[in-house]
C-alpha cells in the first residue's frame, strides 16, 4: 500500500525539498502553499498523514489541524516550527497533533516519525474493523445458526443492511423472520434513529390505514385527536411491516404511492408530509402467486422486493438444532430458577426426529414446557409436549459408542429395512448399494 501525504508550507523551498525527500522514501506526496489549499485537498480524500507548518498566511497549521480533526478525527498531523514558536507547537499536541519538528528540519527523525505515526494509524484501523466485526457478531447472535443457509442469510444481511435498498424477508411462520429485521436495522446507517413494527395482518383495513398514515381530528367516529402514523414515527429510521401479503388492494395503493414519491397524507388530512423511511417487509405468503390471483400489485412487489432474504424452515437447516436447543435451554433454565444441564440421550432423539412445523417458535415452546415439567437436572422424554414423544425414530438410527464397523453396518442395515418395512428394493436404493449386496450383507448377518 503506498501512503499519501500532505506537505503544507508557505517557503516553496522547504515545501518542494520536503516534498522530493518523501517520494524517494516511497510517498506519494501532494503539496499545497497555505493552509486553506492544504484543507481543501484533505478534504477531497485519500489523505494518510498531513505534514504542515504551524505559521502559514490565512489558515495557520494549528487551525488547519483544528479543521482536519473535526472532519475526520484520528488523522495523523506532524507540525513544523521555528525556535520561537515551540510552545504554540507543544499546545497543538495537546490539541491532537502527532507531534512537531522544529526547523531546518532533520529528516531521518521525520521519516521515522511518519513510519510511526502510519504504522499506528494501521493499528487503530485494524482495531476499529475488528470492532465493527465483533459488533456485528453480537447483532447476530439473537438468530442462532451456523448451516449453510444460515450462513447464506447473515451474508446477504451484511450486504444489505448498509444500503438504502427495501427488502423483502420470506419464510415459513416461526422461523424468525423479525429478528432478521432487526438486524438488518442494527446494522445499518439508520440504526441510531426508530424502527417502528406494524403487524399488518393484525388490524382491519381501516385501522391499518390510520396506523400507517396517521389521521386528523374528526376524520372518523372516535378521531377524537390527531395521531401520527407509523411513517412519520419511522422518519429517518426503518419501517417493518410484517405479514405484507395481507393488506387489501386499497392499502397497497397508497403505501405503493408513499413508495414511488416519498411523502403522504394523514386521513382527513390535507397537509403533505415528506418522510424519509427504510422499508424492510416479511412474509410467509408466495406474493408471486398471490400476484397471480390478482391479490397483490406487482409494482408493489418490486418496490419492496429489491433485495430478498428468504430464512429456511426449521427442517431445512437441523444442524442447528444442538445450537437452538442449548440456547434455549440455558434460557428457560436461568429464567426458572432451575440447575438444568441438558436433554438424556432419549429426549434430545425425540427433538431431532420431529420435523418442527411450527420452526423456531414451536422448538422455543418446546424447551420452555419441557424445562418447567423437568424433574431432575436432565430433561427426560417424559418432560416433552405429547406431540415431541416418540419421535426418535423418525430419520434417527443411534449407534452404541464403542460399536465395530461390522456392528454399525448391521444396525444401519437393520434400521434401514425397518423404515421401509422390509421392502429390500427400497432399502437398497436407501443405502445406495445395489439389492444382492443387501441381500447378502443381511443374510449374513440373520
Amino acid at each position: 500500500m503506498k501512503f499519501h501525504l500532505l506537505v503544507a508550507d508557505d517557503e516553496k523551498n522547504i515545501r518542494d525539498g520536503l516534498g522530493a525527500a518523501l517520494e524517494l522514501e516511497g510517498y506519494e506526496v501532494t503539496l499545497a502553499a497555505n493552509g486553506s489549499d492544504a484543507l481543501k485537498r484533505f478534504q477531497k480524500g485519500d489523505i494518510d498523514l498531513i505534514i504542515c507548518d504551524l505559521r502559514m498566511p490565512g489558515l495557520s497549521g494549528d487551525e488547519l489541524l483544528s479543521r482536519v480533526l473535526a472532519e475526520a478525527p484520528g488523522t495523523p498531523v506532524i507540525i513544523l516550527t521555528g525556535h520561537g514558536t515551540v510552545e504554540a507547537a507543544v499546545k497543538a499536541m495537546h490539541e491532537g497533533a502527532w507531534d512537531f519538528l522544529t526547523k531546518p528540519v532533520n529528516l531521518d527523525y521525520l521519516f521515522l516519525l511518519v513510519k510511526k505515526a502510519l504504522e499506528n494509524q494501521q493499528l487503530l484501523e485494524r482495531h476499529r474493523r475488528l470492532e465493527e466485526e465483533l459488533e456485528q457478531h453480537r447483532r447476530f447472535q439473537t438468530i442462532i445458526g451456523k448451516s449453510p443457509a444460515m450462513v447464506r442469510v447473515f451474508d446477504t444481511i451484511s450486504r444489505a443492511a448498509p444500503t438504502k435498498a427495501s427488502i423483502l424477508i420470506t419464510g415459513e411462520s416461526g422461523v424468525g423472520k423479525e429478528l432478521v429485521a432487526d438486524a438488518i436495522h442494527d446494522l445499518s446507517p439508520r440504526k441510531e434513529k426508530p424502527l417502528i413494527k406494524v403487524h399488518c395482518a393484525a388490524l382491519a383495513s381501516t385501522l391499518l390505514e390510520s396506523e400507517l398514515f396517521g389521521h386528523e381530528k374528526g376524520a372518523f367516529t372516535g378521531a377524537a385527536a390527531r395521531k401520527r402514523g407509523r411513517f412519520e414515527l419511522a422518519h429517518e429510521g426503518t419501517l417493518f411491516l410484517d405479514e405484507i401479503g395481507d393488506i387489501d388492494q386499497g392499502i397497497q395503493i397508497k403505501l405503493l404511492r408513499v413508495l414511488q414519491e416519498r411523502s403522504f397524507e394523514r386521513v382527513g388530512g390535507e397537509d403533505t408530509i415528506e418522510t424519509d423511511v427504510r422499508i424492510v417487509s416479511a412474509t410467509n405468503r408466495d406474493l408471486k402467486e398471490e400476484i397471480e390471483k390478482g391479490n397483490f400489485r406487482e409494482d408493489l412487489y418490486f418496490r419492496l422486493n429489491v433485495v430478498n432474504i428468504h430464512v429456511p424452515p426449521l427442517r431445512e437447516r437441523k444442524e442447528d438444532l444442538p445450537l437452538l436447543i442449548d440456547a434455549f435451554l440455558k434460557e428457560f433454565a436461568e429464567e426458572n430458577g432451575k440447575a438444568i444441564t441438558g436433554l438424556n440421550d432419549r429426549a434430545r432423539s425425540c427433538l431431532y426426529g420431529y420435523s418442527w412445523p411450527g420452526n423456531i417458535r414451536e422448538l422455543r415452546n418446546c424447551i420452555e414446557s419441557a424445562v418447567v415439567m423437568a424433574r431432575g437436572a436432565l430433561i427426560t422424554e417424559e418432560d416433552l409436549p405429547p406431540g415431541l414423544k416418540g419421535q426418535s425414530d423418525d430419520g434417527w438410527i443411534r449407534i452404541p459408542l464403542g460399536s465395530t464397523m461390522e456392528e454399525a453396518e448391521k444396525l444401519i442395515i437393520q434400521e434401514t429395512l425397518k423404515a421401509h418395512k422390509g421392502n429390500q428394493s427400497k432399502a437398497a436404493e436407501a443405502l445406495g448399494i445395489g439389492r444382492k449386496t443387501l441381500y447378502r450383507k443381511h443374510s449374513e448377518d440373520s
